[in-house]
């Protein structure tokens, strides 16, 4: 075989082996080129999927605190309105008892009911407790009605119609049956009659009375404000 024979053979022989590694080498790089596009998508798909568990995680925060919020104001409002209706109850039964108390103040600094009043609680006490034989019985005149003193000195000034005048009437008569009359020391108004040198007392003031009143409206007061009765 000649050298130029030779040449040639070797020369088809190299450019087949670059044409294999050539090829080799494609279809290698092909296969990673497609591992990498495999892997990626692999990797978004992942990447996918742990930003929707975490949108998730932070949505679920997200309602149980909503919730949490809700109820909690809910509950808050429950609280304060029912402080209001307390207080409003509270403050309209305060504001009826100061309206009760006025009313009953105001009736009882009325001379001509004072004078009644004292009628019928010396003529009762009389018959139920045998006022004759009580020691010591004195009736309690309101200071800002009469000064029984003053008008001792000065009978001249009495107006005829008057409790003052009243009780200078009735004094020389009661005061004959055990019965003498003396002035209040605080201003509750009203009249109390002490038995007994103070041993027993018939409190008619303006606070005891409207006590009395209160503790058998108040409950009704209550009902009409709960609604219970119209």
């Amino acid at each position: 075989m000649s050298n130029d024979t030779n040449a040639a053979l070797l020369s088809n022989g190299v450019e087949t082996l670059i044409e294999r590694l050539r090829a080799e080498g494609v279809a290698k790089g092909r296969e990673e080129a497609e591992r990498i596009v495999h892997d990626a998508e692999r990797r978004a798909e992942w990447l996918v999927t742990q930003a929707q568990e975490e949108a998730d995680r932070i949505l679920a925060k997200a309602r149980e605190h909503s919730e949490r919020l809700k109820r909690s104001t809910q509950e808050a409002l429950q609280v304060a309105a029912r402080d209001t209706v307390l207080h409003l109850k509270s403050h309209l039964s305060a504001q009826f008892a100061a309206q009760v108390g006025r009313l009953v103040s105001r009736e009882l600094s009325d001379e001509a009911l004072l004078e009644k009043l004292i009628v019928e609680l010396v003529g009762r006490v009389r018959e139920d407790l045998q006022l004759d034989q009580a020691r010591g019985a004195e009736v309690v005149l309101p200071r800002d009605v009469v000064g029984i003193e003053e008008l001792r000195r000065h009978p001249e000034q009495l107006k005829k119609g008057t409790l003052s005048h009243f009780v200078l009437v009735m004094a020389e008569k009661m005061l004959r049956e055990g019965v003498g009359f003396s002035v209040a020391d605080d201003d509750k108004g009203g009249v109390r009659l002490r038995l007994n040198e103070g041993e027993m007392e018939v409190d008619l003031t303006s606070e005891t009375v409207t006590a009395l009143l209160m503790a058998h409206l108040q409950p009704r007061f209550r009902a009409l404000l709960e609604g219970i009765v119209h």
